[in-house]
């Protein structure tokens, strides 16, 4: 299997769908290239024989954790939340995914939370931590004492939350929890459906205007998907020219407490899907995002211009995998009206 296996991933790595396929195929009945098989059916969006595929996989090998999420994935883009709340909740059974280290406290699992001290951890990516926050009021209203565990660069931009924010640095001590959840898991646990999505984060950042629009071109390389949802030289290049470049790199801000500050007083942001456009849209600027044809994440659905999370969003969506031509000139067009 080893070799034209490992044709078939690269193939599929390269974009070449049709061969991965066909390579996939002729080993079906392994749930290792039926899982590969399922998320081209995804990223293609053949969703349909995605989601039989990937049940299959479950069916064979029902601790397979990556087909479990991946499943998860197809039923928040499409907004069955209901389905995918339960399966999102598993991400920590994916390997190299985040584990909490709290080993002597007892997950939380929905119980009653008056006079609890709950400790989430914020294993999601930034954008995820910035999307979710604004589910932390639900658990207060619960009764619990809630201290969240986030990604260094995110403490001080939670910090006026109301809540014990810490950054989830090697050694930091973290204050004392009866029980611990994970963030990913909190709309699973809180029964969160599409009309009781509580409106974006008050992060309490002052805004203003007048500061013309703020470009995001690229997204971390690390992510899975970046090279469908970032842009090339030559297509960020032509995104840059709208306005002022907003990556860490040309600003100089050290955390997104200070991107934050710099967005507050822009008139617009257009980004590629990734953490500046959460926080952007969070802070209530309008925030135009470019998604890809391939991969578009769960939160954006899989048709439309707007978004139940955000909104002063506007999607975006490439009419085909890597045209991203048709997108800047839709967008460039509006930026002039």
């Amino acid at each position: 299997m080893a070799g034209a296996f490992e044709e078939a991933v690269a193939a599929h790595r390269a974009g070449d769908f049709e061969t991965a396929e066909r390579g996939y195929r002729a080993f079906a009945h392994h749930p290792v290239a039926l899982h590969n098989l399922a998320v081209l059916y995804n990223a293609a969006g053949r969703f349909a024989e995605a989601e039989a595929a990937f049940r299959k996989v479950l069916k064979a090998k029902p601790d397979f954790a990556a087909s479990e999420h991946s499943l998860a994935m197809l039923w928040l883009g499409a907004g069955r939340y209901a389905q995918g709340w339960p399966a999102y909740e598993g991400p920590p059974a994916v390997p190299g995914a985040y584990l909490p280290p709290a080993p002597d406290l007892p997950e939380w699992r929905g119980e009653d939370l008056r006079g609890k001290r709950l400790r989430v951890y914020g294993e999601q990516g930034f954008g995820d931590q910035i999307q979710l926050s604004r589910l932390f009021p639900a658990l207060t209203q619960l009764g619990a004492e809630v201290s969240f565990v986030c990604s260094p660069i995110l403490e001080t931009l939670f910090a006026p939350l109301g809540i014990t924010v810490v950054g989830g640095r090697e050694g930091v001590a973290l204050p004392e929890a009866d029980c611990w959840t994970l963030i990913g898991s909190l709309p699973w646990r809180l029964d969160l459906r599409e009309a009781t999505i509580p409106p974006p984060t008050d992060l309490r950042v002052p805004l203003g205007a007048g500061g013309g629009t703020g470009v995001v071109v690229r997204g971390r390389p690390t992510h899975a998907n970046d090279a469908n949802r970032s842009l090339n030289a030559e297509d960020a290049a032509r995104l840059l020219a709208l306005g002022r470049d907003l990556s860490p790199e040309a600003t100089g801000a050290m955390d997104f407490l200070e991107t934050a500050r710099i967005v507050a007083g822009l008139d617009r942001v257009i980004s590629v899907d990734t953490a500046i456009a959460h926080l952007a849209a969070t802070l209530g600027k309008p925030t135009w995002i470019l998604l890809p044809a391939r991969g578009v994440d769960w939160r954006w659905g899989r048709q439309g211009e707007g978004s139940v999370w955000y909104p002063t969003v506007r999607l975006f969506r490439q009419p085909a995998h890597g045209d991203w031509s048709a997108v800047l000139g839709e967008i460039e067009a509006r930026a002039a009206d």
